[in-house]
């Protein structure tokens, strides 16, 4: 049980709940323990897409960190709330309420590199502790402002309320923050009323399943049906082949030299074996990430 599970991440559900049901699938289908983690945190009040590793791919979660990640989202605008989102308290209204046309025209100076505040309800560190903890103490949280990508922002649906769009972003992006921002832009204010992943790095909702649809496997005992191969989560990144006395010496720690590939990352092969995440340079092969399988 080496490799990834895609969660549809329920409403209301944290991402270290979603890691705890498939500790509990494993636990239930008696497959043993194997380590478990999560490939990017995603609020309690967003749904979709939740990368599980399991195994060695725990080794690779934080690529996923590292990722783009693609959103659906609505911004409804005339209210702001603390959280920027529907959990919050109000702390500011307007009456302006901005057309289609407007939005549409907005969308342009908020694509590409753009700093951006995150919010203060985040779990970014100040000081030693959660900025969300201290908000929630009623503390001042002054965050600095950090340089993010809109890689593309796309207009679905306006109404007099509200807008969705869809945003495909670096990481490290906060949504609501740019939601809040669009809206402040159009002389409004504005919070998050829907949030959903569609993408996180390699990963979509077409490879995602339901808390449902994991409890049923781990009861059918058929979870390894439902696993993404270790590579899936290296989809990006080329796989350099190599023989039996170069694999074992990669396992070892030690470096080859004389290989023909080009710079950059590769996913290391033993015939259909994962050894190690790699970075050649020159010909020089050392390990990044080596894997025990």
């Amino acid at each position: 049980m080496h490799g990834w599970i895609i969660l549809d991440k329920p409403l209301g559900l944290g991402s270290t709940q979603g890691v705890s049901a498939v500790k509990r699938a494993l636990r239930d289908g008696g497959y043993g323990k194997f380590k478990v983690g999560h490939g990017g945190t995603l609020d309690p009040l967003a749904t979709g897409v939740l990368p599980i590793a399991l195994g060695e791919a725990t080794k690779l979660a934080g690529r996923m960190l590292d990722s783009d990640k693609i959103y659906d989202f609505t911004v409804r605008f005339g209210v702001e709330t603390d959280t920027l989102d529907l959990e919050g308290r109000e702390i500011a209204a307007s009456d302006v309420r901005p057309s289609r046309d407007s939005v549409e025209a907005i969308l342009p100076r908020f694509t590409g590199p753009i700093e951006q505040v995150p919010p203060a309800y985040s779990a970014l560190k100040v000081d030693g502790a959660r900025a969300y903890d201290r908000a929630r103490k009623g503390e001042t949280v002054e965050l600095a402002t950090r340089a993010v990508t809109v890689h593309s922002l796309t207009l679905h649906d306006a109404d007099a309320e509200s807008a969705t769009l869809t945003a495909h972003v670096s990481k490290g992006t906060y949504i609501r923050s740019l939601a809040r921002d669009i809206a402040l832009a159009l002389g409004t204010v504005g919070h998050v009323t829907m949030l959903r992943r569609t993408r996180a790095g390699p990963f979509g909702l077409e490879s995602a399943i339901s808390l449902d649809k994991l409890a049923d496997a781990a009861k059918g005992r058929t979870l390894e049906q439902l696993l993404l191969p270790l590579r899936a989560g290296l989809d990006d990144i080329p796989a350099l082949s190599l023989a039996p006395g170069q694999a074992g010496a990669l396992r070892q720690g030690k470096v080859l030299t004389g290989i023909a590939a080009n710079d950059g990352q590769h996913f290391a092969l033993d015939g259909d074996t994962p050894v190690a995440l790699v970075e050649v340079s020159d010909g020089t092969v050392r390990v990044v990430r080596g894997f025990n399988l």
